[in-house]
């Protein structure tokens, strides 16, 4: 099962992009879809209740997560770009996650990540926003996929101009998908 996690709060370029990679993903896969969007997901307090107690103190929509993303062979992070980096929510999640290692340190041992990058800006930091999911991959044991050198090299990486329209538009974002996703699915 491919599990795609949308970061963004907003439905609009994020999700669109992540909806339509699953699209390509479920014709070989069984996909699970998360979105931030009308969710509360808070932030880590890091408080080592987990370390403890084998799960997290706070109760919000995590549950999801912490149930689904254990069982995934692969995992698309999907964020739009603020300030340079991932989404606060999508962060967010990343931080809460430390739960899982808690229970289990290899809980993503071997299984594939990919990264989405939507920013307003052709480069408005989409680079930064996919190393910090791929960073995320290597410290919890998965393994990063990029598209590779040649225009896809940490993942895809698109270009909204600030609109959803702006996004469907974008040829070469929808080719680093491509290219993104070949990679991802042959080592799924």
């Amino acid at each position: 099962m491919i599990l795609g996690i949308c970061g963004s709060p907003r439905k609009q370029a994020t999700e669109y992009v992540l909806k339509k990679a699953l699209e390509i993903v479920e014709r070989s896969h069984e996909v699970k879809f998360f979105t931030v969007r009308g969710k509360t997901i808070n932030p880590c307090r890091h408080c080592d209740y987990c370390i403890k107690n084998k799960k997290c103190i706070i109760e919000d929509d995590m549950k999801f997560i912490y149930e689904t993303l254990p069982k995934a062979s692969g995992i698309i992070m999907a964020t739009p770009v603020y300030n340079g980096g991932v989404s606060a929510q999508l962060k967010a999640i990343m931080d809460r996650c430390r739960a899982l290692g808690a229970q289990n340190f290899n809980f993503l041992e071997n299984k594939v990540g990919m990264g989405i990058a939507v920013g307003g800006d052709r480069s408005g930091g989409q680079e930064l926003a996919l190393l910090q999911i791929h960073t995320f991959f290597i410290l919890n044991g998965a393994i990063p996929v990029s598209g590779g050198a040649f225009g896809a090299n940490l993942g895809a990486c698109f270009w909204s101009k600030d609109s959803l329209n702006g996004v469907k538009k974008d040829k070469e974002g929808f080719r680093t998908l491509k290219k993104t996703l070949k990679r991802f699915l042959s080592k799924v």
